[in-house]
Order: C-alpha cells, then structure tokens, then sequence
C-alpha cells in the first residue's frame, strides 16, 4: 500500500485544491461544532428549568402539608340572622 501523498506539505495542498477542500471542511466543521454548542446550552436550560420545577412543587408540597385545616366559613350569600 503506497500512501496517498510524499509530505505534509503534499497533503495540505492537496494536489493543487486545497482552497476548495479546506473550505469545504471547515464550512462542515463549523456548523457541526456550532450543532453540539447548542445542544449543549439547551441541555443545561432544560435541566435548570427542570430543577427550577421540582423545587417548586416540592415547595407547593410542603406548605399545604404545614396548612392548618380551615374551618368551614359561613355562605357570604345568606343574611346574618338577628
């Protein structure tokens, strides 16, 4: 098996294309890099909200746990009787 190119040099330069080769690398490379960032930064906003989410509940949870029972009121629609 013989290699493709003599030298470094010979590989970047690929065979007198190297602008349209690089470019098309690099106009992969950009946008895959830019795809794992954003999947990134959403991961860690979902995963705040979540955590946001949970310690309200848990917060909700907690102080109808504490709530003393209410007595039952009066119907506000009926007279006082005298």
């Amino acid at each position: 098996m013989t290699p493709a190119f003599a030298s470094w040099s010979d590989f970047f330069a690929m065979g007198g294309y190297a602008f349209y080769v690089w470019l098309a690398v690099i106009l992969t490379l950009i946008p895959l890099f830019g795809l794992v960032l954003h999947t990134v930064l959403f991961r860690r906003r979902l995963l705040a909200e979540i955590r946001q989410r949970q310690s309200r509940e848990r917060r909700i949870r907690a102080a109808k746990s504490k709530k003393l029972p209410v007595k039952q009121q009066e119907n506000p629609c009926e007279y006082p009787s005298s």
